[in-house]
């Protein structure tokens, strides 16, 4: 594919997504890059070899993926508001990458023993109320979805 307009800077007004210029064909290979983009920033984070901080851990975590987000919220709108078979069809394509990256990363133990190393550290007075609730809910999110099982228990989930 010669040019991917997920993966691009989208260089319009207000960098919103260029949506006549996306077709379904473009998202299964973007999706696949940012994700591998993606699990290389969860690997800078877990591989940091200083004390885990709210800005080396939680606030890293936050940044990473970004792009994914962006263009998975694309898909669900375009999927949402102009649906058809076709968009269907690359929506059940790529949701079941999306999902199986997001249970890997709540699950993945070194970044969770960094998320609860700054819980268990963090002076709450030293974090701003808006850092706070990101940290709470940050660690909540990893502990719903089982990051603080062993592994026999995280399968079963």
């Amino acid at each position: 594919m010669k040019h991917n307009p997920l993966i691009s800077d989208f260089n319009t007004y207000l960098d919103t997504a260029p949506f006549s210029n996306i077709e379904p064909k473009h998202f299964k290979p973007a999706v696949k890059q940012l994700i591998a983009e993606a699990k290389q920033d969860i690997q800078n984070i877990t591989d940091n070899n200083n004390e885990a901080s709210f800005e080396n851990t939680i606030e890293a975590l936050e940044y990473s993926g970004l792009q994914l987000s962006v263009v998975q919220n694309i898909l669900m709108n375009i999927n949402s508001a102009e649906t058809n078979d076709e968009w269907q069809k690359t929506t059940e394509e790529v949701l079941p990458l999306l999902n199986d990256f997001y249970n890997d990363i709540r699950q993945n133990k070194p970044l969770f023993e960094r998320i609860a190393k700054v819980k268990e550290t963090s002076n709450p007075e030293d974090l701003t109320p808006e850092q706070q609730m990101l940290l709470d809910k940050t660690y909540k999110s990893f502990v719903r979805n089982g990051a603080n099982l062993d592994e026999r228990k995280q399968e079963e989930l």
